[in-house]
Order: structure tokens, then sequence, then C-alpha cells
């Protein structure tokens, strides 16, 4: 907390204090960007004493983030974070690349990578006494905010379309959130929170709204430079950029990214910019149209895709979605629900059990080898959002059923033949 100043707006670059405004531009309904005292992180911390740190969490990067210590401690408020990367051989063969790393976001206390913005959104809650935190969600984003909010008994209400899989709100209704289920989309659900927000006085969580959701998930871009400085990730020649794949609904996460990387240069802690690739499905493109078009313009869509967690009609975060991609030499790709379906079957071969938004940046991986958006020797990193436990319904879509057989020797004998 001691190094935030204040925020700017994505738009106009309006510069506003922290006490002048909450969610958004006042002038242009901007998303507003978080202003860090990069002298004074400087004075005080480098990336030595901060891989020293023994916390296996996101907290770890406390220095760069705009909040006081959150507390929480022997909670799973305290293990969001920290992800594991993985780097499987079978993959790498299958797909003919040299370099290889899966960055697996299902290992988050509430197997996602929202985890990371709602802890830090909680923990700015918490700073500023705030009674009530509220989110509208497809069910990752609630189910994160309804865990963390739960873990240090801060009180949460969760607005999701009533179409979500069932097993993400039975995750919001265990955590002891108040859930209400809207029968319309997510974006009805994500209006409809702003004006209860106002009218009740509750802090907003919402992704693309609330200027700490950024800071929460830039941390995954902390981790991979780490990983990076340690020799966690290492290819040779260095010469060539990381790739980072991520998938993309409202732009939150792909900004997340951004930010973190831009921090870390402005730092002068950064050797070389990563080059990320937002992935989004045919069914939900608008970041992607407003990208192929070379504009920030974005304009909404009629989103129908199995991929909940990232199927949005208007995205909130798409300024600076498209941004992360031009400004790093990335780029948007599209791929189908069932090139997502065939990404979620190839991770699971590999012990990876992603829902359909994590397995959808696997699917763009793909799709860039195909169209020669990536070589062979390119190194790259695909980051796995969440868990495929989320939603057992796609993920049985994307293998074979069973068979069923008689408990006998001869029929297990007809059925392995």
């Amino acid at each position: 907390m001691d190094f935030f100043l204040g925020y700017q707006c994505s738009l106009c670059g309006k510069e506003y204090n922290p006490q002048e405004v909450t969610y958004t531009c006042p002038f242009d309904g901007g998303n507003l960007n978080i202003i860090l005292d990069f002298e004074g992180i400087l004075k005080k911390h480098t990336p030595e004493k901060i891989f020293a740190g023994t916390e296996p969490s996101l907290w770890r990067y406390l220095a760069l983030l705009p909040v006081d210590e959150p507390g929480g401690k022997g909670t799973p408020f305290r293990a969001a974070g920290w992800t594991p990367l993985f780097s499987p051989p079978a993959l790498q063969k299958d797909l003919g690349l040299a370099y290889l790393w899966i960055k697996d976001e299902s290992r988050n206390p509430t197997a996602s990578f929202k985890d990371r913005a709602s802890a830090v959104v909680v923990a700015r809650a918490r700073q500023i006494g705030a009674e009530v935190v509220v989110t509208a969600s497809t069910g990752n984003a609630g189910a994160a905010l309804a865990g963390m909010a739960a873990a240090v008994g801060q009180k949460a209400v969760i607005f999701a379309p009533r179409s979500a899989p069932p097993a993400k709100i039975a995750q919001l209704l265990i955590f002891g959130a108040r859930v209400l289920l809207v029968d319309g989309t997510y974006d009805d659900a994500f209006d409809l929170t702003i004006q209860a927000a106002q009218e009740f006085g509750w802090y907003c969580r919402n992704t693309g709204y609330n200027p700490f959701t950024v800071e929460g998930k830039k941390t995954a871009a902390l981790e991979i430079w780490e990983a990076m400085r340690r020799g966690f990730i290492e290819y040779a020649p260095r010469a060539k950029p990381l790739a980072v794949f991520v998938s993309v609904g409202d732009g939150n996460i792909i900004s997340g990214l951004h930010k973190g990387f831009k921090d870390l240069n402005q730092l002068g802690w950064l050797e070389q910019m990563p080059r990320i690739y937002g992935i989004q499905a045919e069914g939900s493109a608008a970041i992607y149209n407003a990208y192929t078009a070379g504009t920030e313009k974005i304009t909404p869509v009629s989103a129908h895709t199995l991929a909940d967690s990232i199927s949005v009609d208007l995205p909130r975060d798409g300024v600076r979605a498209v941004r992360a991609a031009c400004q790093t030499g990335g780029a948007f790709l599209l791929v189908s629900d069932q090139e997502i379906l065939k990404g979620i079957a190839a991770l699971g071969r590999a012990g990876i059990f992603a829902e359909p938004a994590g397995a959808t940046a696997y699917a763009g991986l793909i799709k860039a080898l195909q169209q020669g958006v990536i070589g062979c020797d390119d190194p790259v990193l695909v980051i796995n959002t969440g868990s495929g436990l989320k939603d057992t319904k796609a993920a049985m879509q994307a293998v074979p059923d069973a068979p069923v057989i008689e408990p006998t020797l001869q029929a297990v004998r007809k059925v392995i033949r």
C-alpha cells in the first residue's frame, strides 16, 4: 500500500488519487490502471529480495501490489497463486515444439485463475471496511470470491446466470455466499450487479470494472518472470521472446498479464517482453473482431460457446486486451468449440484436466502452429485457467463413452481386442 499512488484512465489518460474514484473513469467510463511508485519500490526492493521470500503464493509479490499485508494466514486465502509449471514431453512431441510449458491454474484453492483477482479484491475490501463484496460470474469468479471471502469471514453476494454449470454453482453455495441466479446472460448479471452495488453500498468485484482485479491477475506474470529469472523456464537462444497463450472472455486476464509485464519493465527487472496471444471461441469473438479490424472499438456479439467462462457478449476490458496483443507483438486467434474439446482431451492425456476455457488456450496454440504464427523453435507457455471438474458435462463430450461390460474376463478380452 506504501507504493499505491492512484489511478490512470486507460482511454483518456486522466489521473486520479486513490480517494477520487473507485471503479472506472468518471469522464469516459474507461478502465483504470493502478499507478505504482516505481522509484519507491526500487529503493526498498530487488528481485533477489523478492525471490528470497518463503511464501508460496501470490502474496510473495506484496511489494508490487496496491494493498497492505492482507492477513488470513493459515487459510486458503494465503494459498492463491504460485501455481505449478509443467513441461509434458508427450505434448511437446505431438506439437513438434522445442520448448513448451503449461501453467496450471487449476491448482488454485477454488481451482481457477480467478482466485488471484478475488484474493486481492478481498484484501482491498477489508482495507476500506466494505461489509459486502458482490460480483457477477458465470461461475469461476464467483467461486473464487466466495472461497476467498469465506476464508477470512467476508460477506459475499454472487449474481450468476441460471445456465452456469451446476458444479460451479455448488462451489458458490458450499462456500456460504448469497447466490442469486439471474434468468439471463452473464452481461445481464453484470449490469444488475453494478445496480445492486450502488443501491446497497456493496463493494463490486466485477471483472473489467474493479481496477484491483487486474492487480491480482498480474501476479501470474510475476510468477512467469520469476521462473524465467531463476531458470525454471529455460531455453536457447534467449533472442526469441516467450510466447504466452491465454483464453480471453472479458479481457481481464490478458490485460492483467500485460500489466504485470509492463510493471516489471518499468522497474527495469524484465529482460524481454513476452509476446501475448489471446484466444477466443468462435462464438464469443468480440475482442478478436476488434483486433482483426485494427480498432479498439469493441462491438458486442451474441455469445454462444460451450466455454462458459469466456462466453461474453460485451467484453468489459476489451480495449486493454487488444493492446496486450498489439503492444507485445502477439495476436488474437479464434478456435471452434470442437477444437476446444480436442484440446481438453489432449491436455488430459498429459495429466492436466482443463475446463473448456482452459483448453481454449491450448487449442489456440495448435491453430497458431498450423497457421505459421508460431514456429517449432519458439518458446511457448500455455495457461490452463481452470479445472475440468468445473464442467464435467463438457469434459464428457471430449472423450468416448466408457463401455459397460459383464463382470467376466471373457468380456474384458472382447473389449481390449
